[in-house]
C-alpha cells in the first residue's frame, strides 16, 4: 500500500491510502491517459455522467513541506478530526465567481445604461405628449388606431418575428453536449476581454501570488495538468494553454477566465476536504472555460434585455406618475433575472458539473465520491445555523439538490473509467462512508447532550460533535 496526503475541512494535512500494488497506483495516470485511444469525444459525449471524484496527492513530505506526484485513490474517507469547529466554510459557496469569466463586451457595457435611458425618455415623452393632447384629437387618434387596428397588428407581429429570425439565426451546438444555445457576439471580442480581465485580476492580487516553489501551487498545477492531459482529445482542451494563479486569500472561490487563466483561492484548498474534491472543482470551472458559457450567458442577457427596452418604453408611456413607472421598473427588471436568468444560470451549472466529471472520469478519479463535497457543504451550513434559501433565488443548483443529482449520474461515470482501462475502485463507497460517520456523530452528540438537556435552551440547538 502506498500512502498520500489530502486535506481536511480545516486545511491540515492528512493521510488516504492506495489501495493495490504500487505498480497499478503509479501507472494511474499513464492508464488514465490511454483513455483517449478508447473513447471517442463524441461517445464519452453521450455517456458522460455529472459528478465530483477524488484524487489524491502521492508525497512522502507533508503538504506544507512538497507535493510531487497525482495519484487517484480508491478509498474516500472523512478526516478523522472532523467537528464543528473543524468546518471553516463560507456560506453558498460556488466555484464560479458572481463576476463571470468574460464580461459582455465592452461597447454594450457602455451602450446598455443610454440604452436604458433612452427607453425611458420615450416612454416619458409618450406619456406627457398623450396628457397634452386636447380631449378631441385624443379621440381622433383613438378612432384613428381602430380604423387602423390590422396594420398596427401586423407591424408589432413583423417586429416579433424579427426578433425570432434573430433568435435561430444565431443559435449554434455547445461543445462536447451538442446544446442548441444563443451566440451573439464573436469569440475574438471575449478573446480580447478576456486578456483585459485577466490584467484587471493580476493588479488586484499582485501582491497575494503563491510562488510556484509553493506546495498549495504545485498541488494545484498537477491537479489541472492531469486533467488537461487525459482530455487533449477534446479539441476546447488542447487548444487552450492552462495557466495556475493560486492566490492568498481566505474566500472560497476558483474560476477560470476563458484563455485557459485558472484562479484558486487558498480559502478553497482550505475548505475541501481532500484533493479529489478539489480536481472536480477544477474540472468543473475548466468545463466553464471550454464550454464558453461566458459568452453564452452575455448573449442571452443581450438579447433579452434588449427585448426589455420595449417593455420599458411601454411603461414609463402607460404609467400615469413617475413613481408608479420605477416599481414597474423594477418589477420587469426582477421578473426577468428570476424568470429568464438565474434558471439560465443554473442550467449552465448542471452542465459544467456533466463536463466536468467527464473530465474526471477520464483521468480515472474515483467519482463514488462525486457528491461527498456538496454533502460537506450542507452539513457545514446545517452545523452553522445559517438559513436556506429557496433554489430558485440563487444561481446555483442548492447543495442538497446538486448531490442528489450527482449521485444518478455516478453509475454512467464508472463506465467511463471502465472504458479508459481505469484500475479497478476498491474499498467502501465514499458516499456511504460519510452518511455512516455522520450518523455516528449525530448519535454520539445526543448521548453527549442529553445529560445537560435540562439545563439549556432547547429551542437553540446546539451541534458540538465529538472527533471521530
Amino acid at each position: 500500500q502506498d500512502r498520500c496526503q489530502g486535506l481536511d475541512l480545516s486545511g491540515n494535512t492528512r493521510n488516504c491510502v492506495l489501495t493495490g500494488s504500487p505498480d497499478s497506483s503509479r501507472n494511474l495516470i499513464g492508464k488514465g491517459q490511454r483513455c483517449l485511444s478508447n473513447v471517442s469525444s463524441a461517445e464519452v459525449c453521450k455517456n458522460a455522467c455529472h459528478s465530483w471524484g477524488r484524487f489524491c496527492i502521492q508525497s512522502s513530505q507533508p503538504l506544507g513541506e512538497k507535493a510531487t506526484s497525482l495519484q487517484s485513490s480508491s478509498v474516500g474517507q472523512l478526516p478523522h478530526h472532523f467537528s464543528a469547529g473543524n468546518i471553516q466554510i463560507i456560506r453558498s459557496f460556488y466555484t464560479s465567481p458572481s463576476f463571470q469569466a468574460a464580461p459582455v463586451p465592452l461597447f454594450w457595457i457602455i451602450v446598455k445604461p443610454a440604452q436604458k435611458l433612452l427607453a425611458i425618455i420615450l416612454g416619458r415623452s409618450i406619456r406627457n405628449w398623450w396628457k397634452a393632447l386636447p380631449p378631441n384629437k385624443r379621440e381622433l387618434f383613438k378612432e384613428s388606431a381602430r380604423k387602423n387596428k390590422w396594420k398596427i397588428l401586423l407591424g408589432v407581429s413583423s417586429l416579433g418575428v424579427l426578433f425570432v429570425m434573430f433568435y435561430f439565426t444565431h443559435l449554434e451546438e455547445t461543445p462536447i453536449t451538442g446544446r442548441a444555445r444563443l451566440f451573439v457576439f464573436g469569440k475574438e471580442h471575449f478573446r480580447e476581454l478576456s486578456q483585459m480581465e485577466y490584467d484587471m485580476w493580476m493588479e488586484e492580487f499582485k501582491t497575494k501570488m503563491l510562488p510556484e516553489t509553493d506546495a498549495r501551487y504545485q498541488v494545484v498545477e498537477r491537479v489541472v495538468g492531469h486533467l488537461s492531459e487525459s482530455n487533449k482529445d477534446i479539441p476546447q482542451v488542447s487548444v487552450l494553454k492552462w495557466v495556475i494563479h493560486v492566490v492568498d486569500e481566505p474566500g472560497v472561490n476558483a474560476f477560470v477566465l476563458p484563455n485557459g487563466q485558472v484562479f484558486v483561492f487558498t480559502g478553497l484548498l482550505n475548505a475541501v476536504s481532500d484533493i479529489h474534491q478539489l480536481s472536480f472543482i477544477l474540472g468543473h470551472e475548466i468545463a466553464h472555460a471550454v464550454l464558453e458559457h461566458a459568452a453564452e450567458k452575455a448573449s442571452l442577457v443581450h438579447f433579452l434585455d434588449f427585448l426589455s427596452l420595449i417593455f420599458l418604453t411601454m411603461i414609463w408611456a402607460i404609467c400615469p406618475r413617475d413613481s408608479l413607472a420605477v416599481v414597474g421598473q423594477w418589477i420587469q427588471s426582477k421578473l426577468q433575472e428570476y424568470m429568464f436568468d438565474r434558471p439560465y444560470s443554473r442550467t449552465l451549472e448542471a452542465e459544467a458539473d456533466k463536463v466536468g466529471l467527464q473530465f474526471a472520469a477520464k483521468a480515472c478519479v474515483d467519482v463514488r465520491a462525486s457528491s461527498v463535497f456538496w454533502q460537506q457543504m450542507e452539513l457545514a451550513e446545517t452545523i452553522q445555523g445559517q438559513p436556506k434559501l429557496p433554489e430558485w433565488l440563487s444561481t446555483h443548483p442548492s447543495h442538497e439538490n446538486r448531490a442528489e443529482h450527482l449521485d444518478r449520474l455516478i453509475p454512467e461515470a464508472l463506465k467511463i473509467r471502465e472504458r479508459c482501462n481505469c484500475p479497478s475502485l476498491s474499498g467502501p463507497d465514499p458516499r456511504l462512508i460519510f452518511k455512516l460517520n455522520m450518523q455516528h456523530l449525530l448519535e454520539s452528540s445526543k448521548d453527549q447532550e442529553a445529560p445537560n438537556s435540562t439545563n439549556r435552551d432547547l429551542s437553540k440547538p446546539k451541534l458540538d460533535f465529538p472527533h471521530t
